[in-house]
C-alpha cells in the first residue's frame, strides 16, 4: 500500500486521539527559529491539522500539505474558517509551493513516510535562505512494560506492523544524512498520555497498521488491547509513557 493510502478511513479516529505537542516544544520551536507571525510555515504530511492547529493558534500563517483526500478533507472542515490557513493537495516531495517562499518546514508524525532525499531538495527549493526544518515525533517509550506489551500485541494482530512510528525506533533514521552538513539540534520533552479505555483503544486504531473492523483480526486485536488497559489502569484510567522528539536544522 502506498504511503499516501496508509490512513484512508481512519480520519475521524485519528484526529479525536492523537495528541497534541507539548506547549514546551511549541515555545522551543518559535524560540529557536525566530519566527514571529509574519512568517509562513509549511506543515508537510499535515493530516488532520494537529500541530497546523497549534501553530494557527500562536498566530502563524500555515500551508497544509497533504495528499491524503480523507485526513485532508477533515483539516480543511476544522481550519479553512481560518483565514490563515491554505489546503493543498500535494506530496511532500512535490508541494507546488512557491521557490524561496517559506520561513520554517515543520513535518509531525509523517518523515518516515518520505522519499528522504527529493524531500530533502525540494526543501531547498522552497526554504528561504536560512530556514529550517523542524521534524517532530511523539513516540512511545519503549522501555515501558505498557508499550512492550502493546507491541506485542500488535505484532501478533497487526500483519502491516513493523514497529511504531513505521519503525523508526527499531531503525533509526540516518538523519546526518538529512540534515545540511549533518548538523541537527535534538531535543526531547516528556509527553506521558492518559486515556480511558475508549481513548486507549482509538489511539491504537488510529495507526496506519491497525485492522479495520472488516478485518478478521479487529476483534482479537481490539480483546488484546483490552486485556493490557485492565492490568494497567488504575481508576478507569492509563498512562502511556511518551516523549515528543524533536530534531531541527538546515538542510
Amino acid at each position: 500500500m502506498k504511503s499516501t493510502n496508509k490512513f484512508t478511513d481512519k480520519a475521524k479516529v485519528y484526529a479525536k486521539y492523537r495528541p497534541n505537542y507539548p506547549i514546551k516544544y511549541i515555545d522551543y520551536l518559535i524560540a529557536e527559529t525566530g519566527i514571529n507571525e509574519e512568517c509562513i510555515i509549511a506543515d508537510i504530511g499535515s493530516g488532520t491539522g494537529i500541530l497546523s492547529r497549534q501553530l494557527l493558534e500562536r498566530g502563524f500563517t500555515v500551508i497544509g500539505v497533504e495528499p491524503n483526500g480523507d485526513i485532508r478533507t477533515l483539516a480543511e472542515q476544522t481550519l479553512n474558517p481560518d483565514r490563515r490557513f491554505t489546503s493543498v493537495k500535494a506530496t511532500a516531495e512535490n508541494t507546488t509551493i512557491k521557490d524561496n517562499s517559506i520561513d520554517l518546514r515543520t513535518v509531525a508524525q509523517a518523515f518516515h513516510w518520505f522519499n528522504m532525499e527529493q524531500f530533502r531538495l525540494e526543501c531547498q527549493r522552497i526554504l528561504k535562505q536560512d530556514a529550517k526544518v523542524a521534524l517532530v515525533w511523539n513516540s512511545r517509550d519503549g522501555t515501558s512494560d505498557i508499550n512492550k506489551e502493546c507491541a506485542n500485541v500488535c505484532q501478533k494482530y497487526c500483519p502491516n506492523f513493523n514497529g511504531f512510528s513505521g519503525g523508526m525506533e527499531e531503525t533509526s533514521i540516518a538523519f546526518q544524512q538529512f540534515f545540511k552538513d549533518g548538523k541537527y539540534y535534538f531535543k526531547h520533552f516528556r509527553n506521558d498520555l492518559q486515556f480511558n479505555l475508549i481513548g486507549f483503544l482509538g489511539r491504537y486504531l488510529s495507526a496506519s497498521f491497525s485492522p479495520k473492523k472488516t478485518d478478521k483480526e479487529y476483534k482479537p486485536f481490539i480483546a488484546a488491547l483490552t486485556e493490557v488497559f485492565e492490568k494497567y489502569s488504575d481508576n478507569g484510567q492509563i498512562v502511556i509513557p511518551t516523549s515528543t522528539k524533536s530534531y531541527l536544522g538546515e538542510v
